[in-house]
């Protein structure tokens, strides 16, 4: 069932759980996520960056997403632009039936991200479509920073407040810490909980986590036992999850985690059967390595039986 996706995080605000956001780039990934999605009865948030648009074709990822809805009717599911870096990309977005977009100007000073974000969020309100956009920067916390350095690059909670009331945005992404990619932290794992919780006391709306792949141990051993190079990486903790949760976060943006999950299995059939070529035999695997990372991340937010 296709949804805005406030009609998924409004309830999650309500009742205090986490929704994850997965990216995908082929069939192969967003039917995992539509599985366990199944598996686990929970909502879903399935997102598509620029770069996997380009990669699919904008008219294939909608339709993908279209068919498997068809396919899981009782699976609420909001179809979701990741990252888009401009009103022209945002528009083009809702035009080929996304439920929700990201725009994020959080590169630009606070009231040109503003300016920005109030001109997505007037043209996809009249479409049905929610809005999520950023504040601060996102870089890991590390034991030797400044609190004048934190502070440039971490979200104010009172331009949090000003910024939701002014652009009318429906869900915010506070830099609290987090980073892309797979290694996050130099040192021990730090995010700012106590900024977290006045974000969300001055904004009351649902708040998004970026950066939140957890690389969890399972993931990470398959990888390296392929073959793989993970030396030094770092994902946020699964007990730091259910915090930033407890905290007023409600999308957990996850991508990295599925990605390695997903090579692994590539790289172990690769491996054990050089005169293999059937792509079925490496994507199969792979497709079931991911439902169970999944539908893992899904026990630990608090989304599955929420449907």
């Amino acid at each position: 069932m296709r949804v805005c996706g406030s009609v998924i995080l409004d309830k999650a605000n309500k009742e205090n759980y986490g929704v994850g956001a997965f990216n995908f780039v082929n069939y192969e990934m967003l039917s995992a996520i539509f599985e366990a999605a199944h598996l686990k009865n929970s909502p879903i948030i399935v997102q598509a960056s620029e770069g996997a648009i380009k990669y699919m074709g904008i008219d294939m990822a909608v339709g993908m997403v279209e068919i498997l809805s068809k396919c899981y009717p009782h699976i609420p599911v909001a179809l979701h632009l990741d990252h888009g870096t401009s009103f022209e990309s945002c528009v083009k977005a809702i035009r080929a039936g996304f439920n929700s977009v990201m725009i994020d100007a959080s590169h630009h000073p606070f009231e040109e991200n503003l300016a920005e974000t109030k001109k997505v969020v007037e043209v996809a309100h009249i479409a049905g479509v929610s809005v999520e956009a950023e504040l601060g920067r996102l870089m890991g916390i590390e034991d030797n920073i400044s609190v004048d350095e934190k502070d440039a690059c971490l979200v104010n909670p009172k331009e949090a407040e000003e910024f939701v009331k002014l652009s009318k945005v429906d869900f915010l992404a506070p830099a609290i810490g987090t980073s892309h990619g797979a290694f996050k932290f130099k040192g021990e794992p730090k995010l700012d909980f106590e900024r977290l919780i006045d974000v969300k006391k001055r904004t009351q709306i649902p708040l998004v986590l970026h950066g939140a792949s957890a690389i969890p141990q399972n993931v990470s051993e398959a990888f390296l036992a392929s073959g793989g190079d993970l030396k030094g990486s770092k994902g946020v903790p699964f007990d730091f999850l259910r915090e930033a949760i407890k905290g007023g976060i409600n999308k957990i943006n996850t991508d990295t985690d599925l990605r390695i999950a997903f090579m692994s299995e590539v790289r172990r059939v690769v491996n054990e059967d050089k005169t293999q070529f059937d792509l079925r035999k490496f994507f199969a695997p792979a497709k079931e390595f991911m439902i169970k990372v999944i539908a893992e991340r899904m026990d630990i937010l608090g989304s599955s039986n929420k449907i």
